[in-house]
């Protein structure tokens, strides 16, 4: 006799244990609001308010009472050693920097006496110093272009420096700012965290921070003030564990952690 096939039919859950995408159980006359609520994005906090010009300018008072000619800390004689450093200084602390370079420049304080000094040279005395080989090599190839390109002297504009090896903006901001008397506004690690800590010029780009930096600060503050935010950064607003409690301008801050009201 031919097989026959029996079909078993098993019956539907009910509607009340159907699930959601979302694995939960959805019930029909819930709120549609309801049921999703626990999907929802969480809500990003308010951006702190924007510092008032009268702030931006009593901070910088207290800055400028605080330290009336505050100085760069890395050790230099002329422009050229100045340039030199602060080259040296990327990913390296100005502590470090003075150790390699007291000696160095007792020898080679102009870009001949560099070039003559010669790559591997230069590579001996500042092998305590992060990246130095390559270091080294932008500081014979600077040296060279400045003989050939600038008469052995360092180029006053911003455009100018930042075609010398190992020299971007950072890097051009302070040497004018030092050596020329410029009023830039150099922005390293610190400067870009105190901007956006105190969200007195927040971004997402050192760029950013420094533009923001020189549309609030008052002309009559910039050409100290990139030495004062370095300084507050390097010392009071730490990275790991800010010093809210010694900072000058701790009621004036925006940030919603620091530890003072």
């Amino acid at each position: 006799m031919p097989k026959t096939t029996r079909r078993i039919s098993v019956p539907a859950p009910p509607k009340s244990a159907k699930k959601s995408a979302s694995g939960l159980e959805a019930n029909p006359r819930q709120p549609k609001s309801l049921a999703t609520k626990s999907r929802q994005a969480p809500k990003k906090p308010k951006a702190p308010r924007r510092w008032t010009a009268a702030e931006v300018h009593e901070a910088f008072t207290r800055f400028a009472k605080a330290n009336p000619e505050p100085k760069g800390e890395l050790e230099h004689v002329n422009p050229f050693t100045l340039l030199v450093a602060v080259v040296l200084s990327a990913q390296a602390t100005d502590a470090g920097v003075n150790k390699a370079t007291r000696a160095l420049f007792a020898i080679a304080d102009t870009p001949a006496k560099m070039l003559a000094l010669g790559e591997e040279s230069v590579r001996d005395y500042i092998k305590t110093i992060g990246l130095f080989r390559t270091k080294a090599k932008n500081v014979i190839a600077l040296s060279q272009k400045l003989i050939s390109d600038f008469g052995g002297q360092v180029p006053s504009t911003r455009a100018e420096l930042e075609t010398l090896p190992g020299a971007g903006r950072k890097t051009a901001n302070v040497v004018l700012n030092m050596a020329f008397g410029q009023p830039t506004m150099a922005v390293d690690t610190h400067v870009f965290r105190v901007g956006n800590r105190t969200g007195l010029a927040p971004g997402e780009t050192p760029l950013a921070v420094e533009l923001g930096l020189e549309k609030v600060i008052p002309p009559e503050f910039m050409q100290h003030a990139h030495h004062w935010l370095i300084l507050h950064g390097r010392y009071t607003c730490l990275a790991r564990k800010p010093r809210c409690e010694v900072c000058l301008i701790n009621d004036l801050c925006r940030w919603p952690e620091k530890t003072v009201s």
